[in-house]
């Protein structure tokens, strides 16, 4: 049974549904299919025992009319009350076991050795991510591969919760209150994650982004992170201009891009244009998604707490050309 089961779910493959909790990508991931394997096998012995018991009840040990009910003893009945007594007991123990074994797992009092710390910080709504040697990512949380992670989750603000379906866990993020997640991603790619916690109006567009990447592929990612921006080329005049725009704008009060502004209220731009999403998630970074999500925020994403600009078309395009060309 438990073969067929593991055959099926390995069937359906994971195209078109990047959410799915049946394509196990880390050892939490794969610990928490085997815990739901477990407690389907054991509701599905439950279930064949209820049918069988009704249908004999039905058919087998019911009494017609003008029949005699059968004789019971004080013996038989006792067995079965002990029988109905234990096996319920016995079941909910071989589930609650591995449950509670599966959640330790999750979060060992004592980080793995060799495990890349790395600090969430939940925000209404994107996500911060902060690592041990001060490279800072938002909304797009990279690791590397066969490495045991640990996650320190907080929350700047309300309740949210971190989720990532694949690599497994969903953990909430409580305002004062630090919870851990640790689990080894053991396939490179690319696995969306959500707040899974409502969280206010844009709950459903606190999304983000988890690479797990090639150790050689992390090592460089982490280098260009801990740089500054890749300077302007003097032969760019739009993004030159644009330099300009983001300096005179209220940008400089939220943002931060290293060694330009020290904002600390929204999302760090000083890799902005190497991202693959803006808005957290919710948009592909491109030039034109860019340019809507400064004209007007609010209808992207309701509740926000970024202004609209309201920049004239040649300073947008400016803002925009600056802003796509921090790698």
């Amino acid at each position: 049974m438990r073969v067929a089961i593991a055959l099926t779910i390995a069937g359906c493959s994971d195209k078109g549904r990047p959410m799915t909790t049946l394509a196990p990508k880390s050892d939490l991931a794969q610990w928490i299919q085997n815990l739901y394997i477990d407690v389907t096998l054991w509701d599905a012995l439950v279930f064949i025992i209820v049918v069988t018991a009704f249908v004999l009840a039905l058919f087998v040990f019911s009494t017609r009319v003008g029949e005699a009910a059968p004789a019971t003893t004080a013996s038989s009945d006792l067995g079965l009350e002990i029988a109905w007594t234990l096996g319920p007991v016995l079941i909910l123990l071989m589930i609650t076991i591995p449950t509670i074994r599966t959640i330790f797992r999750s979060q060992p009092a004592v980080a793995p050795t060799g495990a890349l710390e790395i600090k969430v910080v939940a925000h209404q709504w994107w996500w911060e991510f902060d690592y041990p040697d001060g490279a800072k990512a938002s909304n797009e949380l990279h690791i590397p591969v066969n490495r045991p992670i640990r996650l320190s989750l907080e929350s700047a603000d309300v309740i949210h919760s971190f989720w990532v379906p694949q690599l497994g866990g969903k953990r909430d993020v409580v305002p004062g209150q630090i919870n851990e997640l640790t689990f080894i991603a053991n396939v490179v790619g690319m696995y969306p994650g959500q707040c899974a916690e409502f969280c206010g109006l844009s709950h459903a567009n606190m999304r983000f982004r988890t690479f797990v990447d090639s150790p050689d592929d992390f090592a460089k990612w982490d280098r260009d992170q801990l740089a500054g921006p890749v300077a302007t080329p003097a032969s760019d005049q739009l993004a030159s201009d644009g330099a300009k725009v983001f300096a005179d704008s209220p940008c400089t009060t939220c943002h931060m891009i290293q060694g330009i502004s020290k904002g600390y209220i929204g999302p760090d731009l000083t890799h902005f244009g190497s991202r693959t999403t803006l808005a957290a998630g919710v948009l592909k970074n491109t030039p034109e998604n860019v340019a809507k999500w400064i004209e007007d925020p609010q209808e992207i994403k309701p509740g926000a707490n970024m202004p609209p600009l309201l920049l004239p078309g040649p300073k947008l395009d400016a803002l925009v050309a600056y802003l796509e060309s921090l790698k």
